[in-house]
């Protein structure tokens, strides 16, 4: 019997880098002539997977936004594993909006990449959802090539990372 290959699609951030953008974005908010005399925020919250938003008023919360995603993408951190929750506008003004930070795939994403990678014609390859990431097994090398190359032309909301190719 032939060995098989196999390789993993799995999604997620660096919490590390996610780190470094945070604190270069609040560095930034700080010494911006703009932010200056406001009480804007920017705190990341490792154990909810999110970055905290919290500004004197919606235009601000635009400008924290837009310093946060420049540091995130200057990290190399995929801007499509960022869930950008709804701007929430309180009492006198102030804004608040919360950045969901995505690690792992979801049962439904899972379930749609599983189901387009039988409709792809690949009739060896065998997908299997193991938690948060799945696993594409198949004797063909070639064929695992060809699904990498068919899932990396598909959008499904998340930047698909290919592992653990034996």
């Amino acid at each position: 019997m032939a060995a098989k290959e196999s390789f993993d699609i799995s999604t997620g951030v660096d919490l590390q880098e996610v780190d470094n953008a945070v604190n270069q974005a609040i560095k930034e908010s700080q010494t911006r002539y703009d932010f200056k005399g406001t009480k804007c925020t920017i705190e990341l919250d490792r154990a909810a997977l999110a970055i905290k938003l919290d500004a004197d008023d919606e235009f601000r919360l635009k400008q924290l936004l837009g310093i946060v995603r420049e540091k995130l993408s200057r990290r190399q951190v995929p801007l499509k594993n960022i869930d950008e929750g709804k701007m929430e506008v309180g009492g006198l003004g102030r804004a608040r909006q919360t950045l969901g930070l995505k690690n792992g795939i979801d049962q439904e994403t899972a379930k749609k990449i599983v189901r387009e990678i039988k409709e792809g014609g690949f009739k060896k390859v065998q997908v299997q959802i193991q938690g948060e990431e799945l696993r594409a097994t198949s004797p063909s090398r070639d064929e695992l090539q060809e699904v990498i190359a068919f899932l990396r032309a598909r959008d499904y909301g998340v930047e698909l990372k290919f592992g653990n190719y034996r």
